[in-house]
């Protein structure tokens, strides 16, 4: 039920509603990873089966695609798309230039790439996702496996020269074995404590081989949908430079998430 949900749940889920509604009979729509992106599969669901919307969706990772299926939604591969209307998806961090770091569920490649195959990116995050600089979250890269250890040395070699707090880097693990992203590479999290210059950081470590893609998406969010949590929401919009505020009334008898886990 609504009212045993924890704050940030209730913030992720109002966030995730809103931007539900943002999407229209007709559209091709990416659908994101993560946490808060489950909300928003689930709320799309219900629209689905209560309102018959009528969308398809690209998922931005196996998991996403499974659960889209089981809810009821028509899922198509991006190819088949081939181009979007309206991306929507979390963040695990985001500045007040709507600059983003993603990647904390693993699916950083598919994510941008179906991110900038959108007219609009949508993210959907908590109030707590806001941060003055990105750098607190760990920064993932996606690596190859081949030379993982070499192109690692090479990013802490590089990290040198930029403007951070840390430079340390560790190989994410799943269990005792290394984490394996949905096209059988590896992520390395880089521990930053702040990124001074993000557009740098992002267009310097894609030039290291090894490195498939890295967790920073400048200038590709259009509109963050930030939710707290009592209900209420904002909606900024950098390109129109407006914000909008809101509140959703909370129906306390809905349990249909309450089988979601964080």
């Amino acid at each position: 039920m609504i009212s045993e949900m924890s704050p940030i749940d209730r913030a992720k889920f109002v966030a995730a509603k809103r931007a539900a509604d943002l999407v229209e009979d007709g559209m091709r729509v990416g659908l994101g990873t993560g946490s808060t992106a489950v909300w928003l599969v689930r709320c799309l669901g219900e629209m689905v089966r209560e309102r018959g919307l009528k969308f398809r969706g690209v998922p931005t990772s196996t998991r996403t695609a499974e659960l889209a299926r089981e809810v009821g939604i028509e899922v198509i591969s991006l190819d088949e798309a081939r181009w979007l209307d309206l991306t929507i998806d979390g963040a695990d961090e985001f500045d007040g230039e709507q600059n983003l770091i993603k990647g904390g569920g693993g699916a950083l490649l598919q994510e941008k790439i179906v991110a900038t195959a959108s007219d609009q990116m949508v993210v959907i995050a908590d109030v707590g996702k806001e941060v003055e600089a990105l750098g607190t979250f760990p920064l993932p890269v996606e690596v190859i496996p081949f030379g993982w250890q070499t192109t690692q040395a090479l990013i802490e070699e590089m990290l040198v020269s930029m403007d951070v707090l840390g430079r340390q880097s560790s190989l994410r693990m799943n269990g005792s074995a290394p984490f394996m992203t949905d096209e059988g590479n590896h992520i390395l999290d880089l521990h930053l404590g702040r990124i001074g210059n993000p557009r740098q950081m992002a267009l310097t470590l894609n030039q290291i081989p090894g490195i498939v893609e890295n967790g920073l998406f400048i200038d590709i969010c259009d509109i963050v949908v930030i939710g707290y949590g009592d209900g209420r929401v904002e909606l900024r919009d950098i390109n129109e430079g407006t914000v909008e505020h809101d509140r959703l009334e909370l129906d306390e008898t809905e349990n249909l998430f309450s089988d979601l886990a964080d």
